[in-house]
């Protein structure tokens, strides 16, 4: 299996996982353990809500084997406001936040705008030039989600090229599916897991997706790919996932 494939849900604190994920009786404390030992990625949705200690990000690093990878979700602050040429503050104080304490465990930062929040592009490239490039002498990759169809035109994918910079690949009914093939990355988000298939996709409906993530980092030495299983029928993600994963290796 390819490292540059990283594959994973979002977040690893779900009540219905834990009868159909994590072993019976394994302690709360011990599901972050678990989950990466599983999985080679997990999306952090509670840095979207919260402020977290540089301390926290270090315990989340020791706690995970080498070659798993974090994506943080970056703070709301800076991407929920009407005019996104004011979020520097908030795009500062999250990247100083401590998550250079991840160090190589660090993946994509992930800026989810509003769904309402429609395309412009004289603020999509203020917001893109507000995007630090490193953090600790790390480089930073940033990916942006973003939830209004308008979005999905040649201008925001070639601003985006513009500042080495991509975009999320959704599948989902609700939000735009818009491509990423100006960007060496990846990054796919799966919303489509149905409660009565056991493995949220079914094995061929899968067995496409994993092609692609095969065909996307052959295509060059440099290129990667991020996979999660978020939403839909959520309490099938792990097993979507680690389907996937079986898969890749098979």
């Amino acid at each position: 299996m390819t490292p540059r494939i990283h594959v994973g849900v979002g977040g690893w604190t779900f009540e219905p996982w834990r009868d159909n994920f994590y072993p019976a009786g394994l302690p709360q404390a011990r599901e972050l353990h678990y989950a990466s030992r599983q999985l080679t990625a997990i999306e952090v949705n509670g840095t979207y809500y919260s402020t977290f200690r540089p301390a926290t990000f270090a315990k989340w690093r020791d706690e995970t084997p080498e070659g798993f990878v974090f994506s943080l979700k970056a703070h709301r602050f800076a991407t929920h406001r009407k005019d996104l040429r004011q979020a520097g503050d908030s795009i500062r104080h999250f990247v100083a936040s401590g998550i250079a304490e991840l160090g190589d465990k660090l993946g994509p930062i992930v800026w989810q705008f509003m769904p309402t929040k429609a395309f412009d592009p004289g603020e999509t490239q203020a917001f893109l030039e507000l995007l630090p490039r490193e953090v600790a002498g790390r480089e930073l990759r940033h990916v942006l989600d973003v939830r209004h169809a308008s979005f999905a035109t040649e201008a925001y994918l070639e601003l985006l090229a513009r500042h080495g910079c991509t975009t999320v690949y959704t599948d989902s009914p609700k939000f735009p599916a818009i491509p990423h093939a100006g960007h060496d990355l990846a990054y796919l988000r799966l919303m489509r897991s149905e409660a009565d298939c056991p493995t949220g996709y079914a094995a061929g409906a899968l067995r496409s997706w994993v092609q692609g993530a095969r065909a996307w980092v052959d295509a060059g030495p440099a290129r990667a790919a991020y996979v999660f299983f978020i939403n839909g029928a959520k309490e099938r993600a792990p097993a979507a996932a680690m389907e996937f994963l079986a898969q890749l290796r098979g």
